[in-house]
């Protein structure tokens, strides 16, 4: 898929931004609509829930934000035979 347009758009104090309305269009986004966020290392992406199955929103959560729930000595206990 290749690049479509290119908007800018501000952060306010909150961290908000403003999707633009002709972007907004043509990706789908609607007012209450949930978004996936994702972050890498060069690139914020932000996508429609409905375009990501459900079965793969595991795979694009990163080893890092998993490590804040699994890292711990439990679950290094319970793991460390395997």
């Amino acid at each position: 898929m290749g690049l479509i347009e290119v908007k800018t758009a501000k952060i306010t104090e909150k961290g908000q931004i403003a999707i633009p309305k002709d972007i907004r269009d043509l990706e789908g986004f609607k007012e209450g609509s949930k978004i996936a966020v994702l972050a890498f290392d060069d690139r914020i992406e932000l996508r429609p829930l409905k375009s990501i199955k459900s079965g793969r929103i595991a795979a694009l959560l990163s080893e890092k934000a998993l490590a804040k729930s699994w890292s711990t000595k439990e679950e290094d206990e319970a793991w460390k035979d395997l």
